[in-house]
């Protein structure tokens, strides 16, 4: 019977490109349109002259294997929701947060996050401009949901950078930028974006989220578009996704949901790159971090620790002082550049961190490490004790996902790591208002389409003119990976020099982020690239010229596609219709007209004209 019903979905001209579970009401609707009990003689070998029933057949073969496959999962468990996030990050808590805020006052929208480890931690340590994180907050409360005064740990009102050491710039030179920095209170934003009865509240305004937890994990890895292993996992159909979660302790819980949001990180197993376009693979950020006590016994100031003021937050320190000169430690700086990044906190606690800005393939850990106590011994800064150790990898750049894909990546599976920066978690954040927007939009849509929702909330992620706008920061990151010290020294000694809305809103790199709107445009990009050039030294400006001229030729259109008019945008994620009638349907029903009219020919096609292909699908996979 199945096949019977597979046959006259290929008959009818509907898609078979997806994969879909039959309801019961479809076998019992199939019966009332009269078609044949049993199936054809031949229908299931390759004697078979229909190249329908042949192309039936598979995907029968296809549906009766995955129902093999389904049957050796034993679930203790099932739930529904109308979006399934997965993961708990600040990217995942921030989208769950804002589709399950309330509308007119009431919950519209049931959302489910799924992670085995809910409960740990968030280990970094996230720094944001200030003027970003008032963005941010101003976002959420027009969501209904504030983040509170809490959420930030420490506020710098001065930020301070030192690339001395090159192009006549004195080793001891402090170059002081006046934008406040600010270092997040992680457990308190992490508090701010869970419901109460999954955290232990602090502070008013916390666990107000209202988003429900399972404390699972996916199974799935997808192989192709829509496609998973292993087989059952994971199953799109017309009206949404039914997947499976596994607890640390093995049981599992099979949820059926409209939407499914993964925000398993930048290493996704279930968001597929698009590997039709041709894009550069990604650079890699690392750094070394520990949180330290440090004896200020001998110091001889104490509003210092060692060259770092303790009122500003530094965000870059390129120099290389603290090598022997022609050493081997020297040689592998110089090449292979790392700064340093320090926050001081209360008393004499301090972040420091040792980062590799982009490289490929990545620096490693240990040599971030030693070149952190080295910097630090030879600075007269004394570690007494160390609370946490921070180990960074943030991947940067890369393929955009793959088109038509059902589950909608959000955060680092959506490659929304600033390209140039690493900076993240604004941007994530911000993102997740426009894309919590299109989501509920869409579950309020009384033709509900998941594949449509989809490709919105993709489209709200990368648009063409955000894709535009990170093609020039891609170019950025590729360019920053091939400078010495010395490179990058003259780079952002010029960058700094730049008014505060260019560098600012190159930085940001996201909608509704401040500044941003100097990057949105093609002619915003160019008047920044060339004003830029002008701040650079003469021989970092010329490197960065003719790596214009050699990155366009190797990567074709993307750069001058980002810089003017010539070349159009870059092709979105925004949603195309599919056919659901294919051929000539006035020639099939002639055909079959014919057939029935014939005193040799038995077997009558089984109806395939418009009125009842809408029948079919409005009636049999209707949702009861």
């Amino acid at each position: 019977m199945v096949a019977l019903v597979v046959s006259f979905v290929a008959l009818a001209g509907l898609p078979l490109g997806r994969a879909f579970v039959l309801p019961a009401t479809a076998i019992t609707s199939v019966k009332k349109l009269s078609v044949p009990q049993s199936l054809p003689s031949g229908f299931n070998q390759q004697s078979t002259t229909s190249a329908s029933s042949h192309l039936c057949t598979t995907h029968f073969k296809s549906l009766l294997h995955a129902a093999k496959d389904d049957a050796a999962f034993t679930t203790t468990s099932t739930d529904e929701c109308d979006v399934l996030v997965l993961g708990s990050g600040p990217a995942a808590r921030s989208i769950a947060t804002l589709l399950s805020s309330p509308q007119n006052g009431k919950i519209q929208f049931d959302v489910l996050v799924a992670d085995s480890n809910f409960d740990r931690r968030w280990a970094p340590n996230y720094g944001v401009w200030q003027d970003e994180w008032q963005a941010i907050c101003a976002l959420f409360e027009s969501f209904d949901r504030p983040l509170g005064k809490e959420c930030i740990d420490r506020l710098w009102l001065k930020t301070d950078c030192f690339f001395g050491g090159s192009f006549d710039i004195p080793v001891e030179e402090r170059m002081r930028l006046d934008r406040p920095y600010c270092r997040i209170e992680r457990d308190a934003l992490r508090r701010a974006l869970s419901p109460s009865g999954e955290i232990e509240t602090k502070y008013d305004g916390e666990g107000n989220a209202n988003y429900r937890v399972v404390r699972a994990n996916h199974i799935s890895k997808c192989t192709a578009v829509n496609i998973y292993s292993p087989s059952g996992s994971m199953i799109h159909d017309e009206y949404g996704t039914t997947a499976l979660l596994q607890s640390k302790e093995g049981e599992l819980t099979q949820v059926r949901a409209k939407l499914v949001v993964d925000c398993t990180g930048h290493e996704s197993r279930i968001v597929l790159k698009d590997d039709r376009v041709k894009s550069i693979p990604p650079g890699f950020q690392i750094a070394y971090g520990v949180l330290a006590e440090v004896d200020e016994t001998n110091s001889p100031n104490q509003e210092f620790f060692g060259p770092y003021y303790k009122e500003a937050m530094t965000l870059f320190d390129y120099r290389t002082d603290h090598f022997p000169n022609e050493s081997n430690q020297l040689s592998k700086a110089v090449k292979a550049p790392t700064f340093m990044y320090a926050m001081p906190l209360n008393g004499n606690r301090v972040f420091f961190e040792e980062t590799s800005l982009v490289a490929r393939p990545a620096l490693s850990f240990q040599e971030c490490k030693e070149r952190c106590m080295t910097r630090l011994q030879h600075l007269g800064i004394k570690v007494t004790k160390i609370e946490e150790e921070e180990y960074c990898y943030i991947p940067m750049g890369g393929a955009l996902p793959a088109k038509d894909q059902r589950v909608i990546g959000f955060g680092g599976s959506a490659a929304m790591v600033h390209p140039s920066t690493g900076y993240h978690l604004c941007r994530a954040m911000m993102g997740a208002g426009a894309v919590a927007k299109v989501i509920r939009e869409e579950l309020t849509d009384q033709n509900w389409n998941p594949d449509r929702a989809a490709a919105r909330a993709y489209d709200a992620i990368w648009s063409p003119n955000n894709i535009a706008q990170r093609n020039f920061a891609v170019f950025g990151g590729e360019f920053l990976m091939k400078q010495n010290v010395v490179g990058l020294r003259g780079f952002f000694d010029g960058f700094f020099k730049l008014p505060l809305p260019l560098w600012g809103g190159f930085l940001a790199g996201w909608p509704g982020l401040p500044n941003n709107e100097n990057h949105e445009t093609w002619w915003a990009r160019l008047v920044f690239g060339l004003t830029f050039v002008s701040k650079l030294p003469l021989s970092v400006a010329l490197d960065m010229l003719g790596s214009i001229a050699t990155y366009s030729i190797a990567q074709g259109v993307p750069l001058p596609q980002s810089v003017t008019p010539f070349f159009g945008l870059p092709d979105g994620f925004g949603y195309v219709e599919k056919k659901l009638v294919f051929g000539d349907v006035a020639a099939k029903a002639e055909a079959r007209k014919m057939i029935q009219e014939s005193a040799v020919e038995e077997l009558i096609p089984v109806d395939f004209e418009e009125k009842v292909l809408l029948l079919f699908r409005d009636s049999a996979f209707r949702k009861t």
